[in-house]
């Protein structure tokens, strides 16, 4: 069937997401929650109970508390407060700071159900078995072709597209990016079982070099098994046989903790591949469709949400009219670097778990044992896989908090929390209790883009948080006319030009 002609073109809102996983659902939901008109592209013809990921970690949850959404996530799964390295070599996740100091181990379904009701409710609409077949664009938007599930094709036409369609991206396909790298691991083993005698400890991790073997508890009854046994490197297509399977996990875990009927089983090879570039004019690349790596430390899923989170908000800017310039190619220069920095050190995990000399593997224990008892490099670890520690590039001479996550800070004067303030995804001016005075002039002219809070305790620091839960600028400036006059210099850098004062207010 033809595509229809330009005349015939369905109006499909302001962006089109391709992907209906985590990524698409939480970009979807912020642009909705923002205003933004935008509608998912989805090829699956309806939801599916089945799941790769199932660990959330607390930057992650952070974001979603910063939605509303974090509490009814977290009573789904099962919290895990250390992660096991190598086979006796673990790190404390209770060291982190804020209100989730461990991994919430929970299906892919149940993260992309909460994304899924948040964006509907926000107002989003998802197209499912709706597959994208090709896109051009011009200085004014992009033109995507359609095919629904009876055949039928039409074009569709937006403001901008965003691929968070996968590691096997259609988008990146049609946009002829490349995707440089290599294949780090090839036959992994999943699958959901049940357990006769399952681990005291989870979840349970074991690598001897030939084999490796990770279990882990959904919180229902069932339980996800990665396995990867180095002789035999079948093919994704070839099944995964409970025999195999078992002999595995008894080589890398001493156990098969009683594994049989299995609900679910895949074969899948994984890669270490990166874009070199996350858009390319208005197309922008987000989640496993811009960046793929080694499984080790279960950051993938959460890796894709932080990117949306980091894109809804810039992207509801530019189409809104007050984005300063280059606020939107921040996504990849912010981005691309936290993507680069998982895959190498997801990466470097992964070789040496699985390092075949015995001599060498026994050597690495008592040196990461050693390491992981270290306090400081503990919570280093606990920061870099939970994504707590990330931080973005600030300009020179920049405060020292700038580019930084913000911490939950209880805020004065109302009953809540810096995280709650952020859910109505405009940035948050953090205030001592003596600058509101100061500051009024100020914020209400970015009333649309920006609020005050007056922060609990004593404080002293005057800071502007993202919506995405980052210090944009700080001062401890303490004289009120310069304090003042930095407050909206920052905000006309980051918040775009201000309204104009009503006509009463400029007499004044």
């Amino acid at each position: 069937m033809a595509v229809g002609r330009e005349s015939d073109m369905a109006p499909a809102g302001d962006v089109l997401i391709a992907g209906a996983g985590p990524t698409g659902l939480m970009l979807a939901g912020d642009l909705a929650a923002a205003g933004v008109r935008c509608t998912v592209l989805e090829r699956r013809a309806g939801e599916l109970n089945l799941t790769r990921a199932f660990g959330v970690h607390a930057r992650t949850l952070e974001l979603l508390d910063a939605r509303g959404v974090a509490e009814e996530l977290v009573r789904t799964g099962r919290r895990v407060r250390s992660l096991r390295l190598l086979r006796s070599v673990s790190f404390d996740l209770s060291v982190l700071p804020g209100r989730f100091p461990y991994v919430l181990i929970t299906p892919q379904y149940e993260t992309e159900r909460v994304l899924a009701e948040r964006a509907l409710a926000a107002g989003a609409r998802i197209s499912w078995g709706t597959e994208l077949t090709g896109l051009e664009q011009d200085a004014a938007g992009v033109d995507v072709r359609v095919r629904d599930a009876g055949g039928g094709e039409r074009t569709l036409r937006a403001a901008y597209l965003v691929g968070a369609d996968g590691a096997r991206s259609t988008v990146r396909r049609l946009l002829g990016m490349p995707f440089p790298g290599h294949a780090a691991v090839r036959s992994m083993m999943l699958a959901d079982v049940r357990l006769t005698a399952p681990p005291r400890e989870a979840p349970a991790v074991g690598a001897v070099g030939d084999a490796l073997a990770l279990v882990v508890p959904f919180g229902d009854g069932w339980y996800r098994v990665v396995a990867w046994n180095r002789h035999h490197q079948a093919p994704d297509s070839e099944p995964v046989r409970m025999d195999e399977l078992r002999e595995t996990a008894r080589r890398a875990l001493g156990t098969d903790f009683g594994m049989h009927d299995p609900r679910w089983t895949s074969r899948f090879h994984s890669d270490e591949r990166q874009v070199p570039a996350y858009r390319r004019g208005r197309v922008l690349l987000a989640g496993d469709a811009a960046h793929v790596h080694s499984p080790v430390g279960g950051q993938g899923m959460n890796l894709g949400v932080q990117d949306a989170a980091n894109l809804g908000w810039k992207l509801a800017a530019e189409l809104h009219g007050w984005a300063p310039p280059g606020l939107l190619d921040s996504y990849h220069d912010e981005r691309h670097p936290v993507g680069r920095a998982v895959l190498r050190g997801s990466g470097a995990a992964l070789r040496a778990a699985l390092v075949e000399p015995r001599a060498l593997r026994a050597a690495q224990v008592p040196i990461a044992r050693l390491a992981a008892g270290f306090r400081p490099v503990a919570r280093r670890l606990a920061g870099a896989v939970s994504g707590i520690d990330i931080r973005y590039p600030a300009p020179p001479g920049a405060h020292r908090l700038a580019g930084r996550r913000a911490p939950d800070v209880p805020l004065a004067g109302e009953r809540g929390r810096l995280y709650e303030a952020l859910r109505d995804g405009r940035f948050v001016l953090v205030v001592a209790a003596n600058d509101r005075a100061v500051t009024y002039l100020a914020t209400k002219r970015w009333a649309d883009r920006v609020r005050c809070a007056v922060a609990g305790g004593a404080t002293r620091t005057t800071a502007l948080v993202r919506p995405d839960g980052y210090i944009a600028w700080a001062t401890d400036e303490t004289a009120p006319d310069r304090r003042a006059a930095a407050i909206r210099e920052a905000l006309t850098r980051w918040c775009g030009a201000p309204a104009e004062f009503p006509t009463h207010e400029r007499r004044a």
